[in-house]
């Protein structure tokens, strides 16, 4: 063969790999307090088409966790794949709260920068020090209206010389904070607009609050069903956005480029869900649109988690370290796998929310099993300024500790034990505590030795609660 024919060969087969030569643009979208509420995650009421349209075209991870149910800690576990007790993000960086990351810390947008990327963010970002989560661009929108953020990112996304980041961060359904003694009006406590006054290029969906799915965590009652309804507005507009986010891709000729991940920081915003290590607070919706995946529409069984993101982001960018420093793995090559083995078992840590709200958790978690060891249990448990303030809480709260809230009553809820351990088997809102139950003594310390060692891998300080206090 001659060389001209040699390399007519080599230059054929590299033509049909697009992966090799294409640009490989992310998208990041971050909803705000969102749980697993969505068309494609089987709720028939919230109407989610962009959405369920993603889901239709890449992978639907069904066993997707963040580590912690806390806005700031959370998303310094995404940018950085490592655990917030090892980034030193415990809280909320915000005002007088100030936690920060340490200034040695090695971000996603900074090591995609160094790999070539123009990065841009826009909305929430809720993290410190800027330096050590650096984007080359800041864009501008309120975080409340998606729809007029995507058409902020248009100029960004349209530029083809380098390929981008863009981190994309509504303030929705995140509530707005108004007080449970307030007249209700509109905005509402999820930011919804009333008739008429709409969010630039939103078609309000609005909800029945009889018509909303009551997760068993929650009362149902007539307020809880009336901020569900609420929520499900502030979900449907975060929708519009992600929708006209892929209209502006297509129209820039990058959307077959563009790796999307959309997930959620935390689940819902209300009481048993976010700040907690139960199921709600963790459980976070994640779908994923690889634009060169050969299979479409799979629905994806691995337990993963948002120690796992930076790491694939990495991966599809090819920028992963040498020597990586964060926790997780890149699950891009099981995203197209609908039961990828060694996927069983994630962990969380919890620290702070607000600075008041000192109450550290840590947490391994089995396709069976979930083991939580509460390290501050002997104080109460603290509650989020806009959960205390929640209707669906206060209307409970008012009759009494014995009173239900959900499977628990009040009292249990703020009094917890040193550990708590469930079967989600046959007990999937973990209402029944198995810590103490002779029968699983075996279990609880295989658990607590799982628990430490995840404490030891990830330099966590609070290993040495299990010696005292």
């Amino acid at each position: 063969m001659t060389r001209f024919a040699i390399l007519t060969a080599a230059i054929a087969v590299f033509s049909c790999q697009p992966t090799f030569a294409a640009p490989r643009n992310v998208v990041l979208f971050v909803s705000d307090d969102q749980g697993q509420d969505a068309g494609c995650y089987g709720n028939k009421v919230i109407q989610t088409p962009n959405l369920d349209r993603l889901a239709a075209e890449g992978t639907l991870f069904r066993h997707a966790f963040c580590t912690t149910a806390s806005c700031s800690a959370s998303r310094s576990v995404i940018l950085t794949g490592m655990h917030n007790h090892a980034n030193g993000q415990y809280g909320h960086e915000h005002s007088f709260h100030h936690f920060s990351s340490f200034g040695a810390v090695k971000s996603l947008p900074v090591m995609l920068a160094e790999a070539g990327y123009r990065t841009g963010r826009i909305g929430k970002f809720h993290v410190g020090p800027e330096s050590a989560y650096h984007f080359d661009v800041q864009l501008t929108g309120n975080p409340r209206s998606p729809v007029r953020m995507a058409e902020n990112c248009r100029s960004f996304i349209s530029q083809t010389e380098r390929p981008f980041f863009l981190y994309f961060c509504t303030a929705d359904p995140h509530r707005s904070g108004q007080r449970a003694d307030e007249i209700v009006a509109r905005p509402d406590r999820f930011g919804n607009q009333p008739p008429g006054k709409e969010y630039p290029g939103v078609k309000t969906v609005h909800y029945d609050p009889a018509d909303v799915i009551v997760p068993p965590f929650l009362p149902d009652t007539p307020a809880c069903r009336a901020e569900l309804a609420q929520y499900y507005e502030a979900v449907s507009r975060v929708d519009q956005g992600l929708g006209r986010l892929v209209e502006l891709l297509k129209e820039a000729g990058v959307y077959d480029d563009t790796l999307i991940v959309f997930i959620s920081d935390h689940g819902i915003a209300f009481p048993g869900a976010k700040t907690t290590a139960y199921e709600p607070g963790l459980r976070s919706p994640c779908v994923v649109r690889n634009p060169y995946a050969h299979r479409r529409g799979v629905t994806n069984e691995a337990m993963m988690s948002w120690v796992d993101l930076t790491p694939t982001i990495l991966d599809f960018a090819r920028a992963a370290p040498k020597e990586p420093k964060y926790h997780g793995r890149s699950f891009l090559p099981v995203l197209e796998e609908a039961n990828p083995p060694g996927w069983d078992e994630i962990h969380a840590s919890h620290t702070f929310h607000e600075i008041t709200m000192y109450y550290p958790m840590r947490v391994v978690r089995n396709r069976r099993y979930k083991l939580i060891f509460n390290i501050a249990h002997a104080l109460t448990y603290p509650s989020a300024s806009d959960l205390w303030e929640s209707p669906t809480w206060q209307d409970v709260f008012r009759r009494g500790g014995d009173a239900l809230y959900g499977r628990r009553t009040i009292d249990a809820y703020l009094h917890r034990p040193r550990f708590e351990l469930y079967d989600l088997t046959s007990d999937p809102d973990e209402a029944h505590n198995l810590a103490d139950e002779p029968a699983h003594t075996e279990t609880l310390e295989k658990l607590k030795r799982k628990l430490r060692d995840f404490q030891r891998r990830t330099d966590d300080p609070w290993i040495s609660k299990w010696e005292y206090e």
